[in-house]
């Protein structure tokens, strides 16, 4: 399967926006694999959004998803 990375902020200075060929079902493995691939990740709070949704649970990965890494924000 691939899949399309985005990532934000501090994050963005580790992880590259890039496409990556793996084999996760959901968020969660994803989640486990990229905390293996990028050690920093651990302990770091952040946000996943699949396909510009922003993620609440552990959600399905299908082909060519996109999925966005973010770091907390706020707004006013």
């Amino acid at each position: 399967m691939e899949i399309e990375i985005i990532s934000f902020g501090k994050i963005s200075e580790f992880i590259n926006n890039q496409k990556l060929s793996i084999d996760v079902e959901s968020t969660d493995d994803l989640k486990t694999h990229l905390e293996k691939i990028f050690p920093q990740l651990v302990g770091m709070k952040y946000k996943l959004a699949l396909n510009k949704n922003i993620v609440q649970h552990n959600c399905a990965i299908k082909d060519n998803d996109s999925i966005a890494i973010m770091p907390p924000f706020s707004g006013g």
